[in-house]
């Protein structure tokens, strides 16, 4: 007969599943607030932090923290810094790149975080070819289609496991929603589909008993809230940064999403942007809806369901944005001859 202890570390050995998780760009304003609450996660016992200054310092710091996983930083200074980072990792975010600031265009912000993507990407389809790629860096529209060009490129493309972080929009629309009908916002699960930036980010209000029961002109407020959100927070920081702590919790719960399916826990199901097969008639590979995640990464990608009319003026809206976006991306890898 097996002892207290030995049933407790045979039970500890079959239920825990440990996992590696990097973070490319720790440092930044979301990637220590998301490099926090990664420490914090259970399911992660080998954290890696790399960032191009000061990512040991923010190891050390939350190394402090008592819980199961060991922190590691990396920079370019140590010899093969970035590849042992990703080395064999089974998850990474890339929070990587600058935070839109006031009067900054997406074209701006494209034309300098799109090449500290690709140089990323090129890592981590070198050193953790098989983990899942969680993209945070804006704008997501062109920087996933940026990585699954470089991973096509370099012959180690696999579409199920490549994700455009767009959480953020989901739990803005809950939080937004829940402050118009008075309701709890925890329990509020608004689906957010399309992109994410401006007008291609499409809140189905319809879908939601709450917000469905809204007046025309409060739901129409609430729609270009949720698009537009990201502003709100840039104007509010009065040029001091974007939305980081809502970002980094985003980011940390769809991570955990994709830890959960990996894990093997059924129906998991989160949105994200994705190259998926929903729109691919109208020309666009990628498109955020929700998707069922599981031990290989995306299980199933569904479908958006039954729209309003005036949901589906928003969807042909969306497509055109959409798709000049996705197009930028692809065109940006193929400059660069890899």
């Amino acid at each position: 007969m097996l002892s207290r202890l030995a049933l407790r570390r045979t039970f500890t050995a079959t239920a825990f599943n440990p996992y590696k998780v990097t973070v490319l760009g720790a440092c930044g304003g979301i990637g220590q607030p998301l490099s926090l609450l990664m420490k914090l996660n259970d399911k992660v016992t080998d954290l890696r932090l790399y960032d191009i200054k000061n990512a040991k310092g923010v190891a050390t710091d939350l190394s402090h923290i008592p819980t199961n996983s060991v922190v590691t930083g990396f920079s370019p200074e140590q010899p093969d810094g970035l590849s042992n980072a990703l080395k064999d990792a089974d998850v990474v975010v890339i929070p990587a790149g600058v935070p839109r600031k006031p009067g900054m265009t997406r074209d701006d912000l494209f034309n300098i975080n799109a090449g500290i993507v690709l140089d990323l990407a090129k890592a981590a389809a070198k050193s953790a070819p098989d983990a899942c790629i969680l993209v945070i860096s804006n704008p997501v529209n062109s920087t996933v289609p940026i990585v699954s060009e470089v991973f096509k490129k370099l012959g180690v493309y696999n579409p199920k496991k490549l994700f455009g972080v767009t959480t953020l929009d989901s739990i803005r629309a809950s939080r937004f929603v829940s402050e118009l009908a008075n309701t709890d916002p925890t329990g509020e699960k608004i689906s957010v589909v399309g992109g994410h930036s401006g007008i291609t980010i499409i809140p189905l209000l319809s879908q939601s008993q709450s917000a469905n029961a809204l007046s025309k002109e409060q739901k129409e407020q609430l729609i270009h809230r949720i698009q537009f959100g990201g502003d709100e927070v840039v104007k509010a920081k009065n040029g001091a940064g974007s939305a980081t702590l809502s970002m980094a919790q985003a980011g940390a719960k769809f991570a955990n999403a994709v830890l959960n399916g990996l894990a093997g826990k059924e129906g998991v199901l989160e949105p994200s942007f994705v190259d998926s097969p929903l729109f691919k008639k109208d020309g666009i590979e990628f498109f955020a809806s929700p998707v069922r995640l599981g031990k290989d990464g995306i299980q199933e990608i569904l479908d958006i369901g039954k729209l309003s009319p005036e949901e589906e003026e928003l969807l042909n809206e969306c497509k055109d944005s959409l798709k000049k976006n996705i197009d930028k991306g692809i065109k940006f890898v193929d400059s660069k001859h890899l």
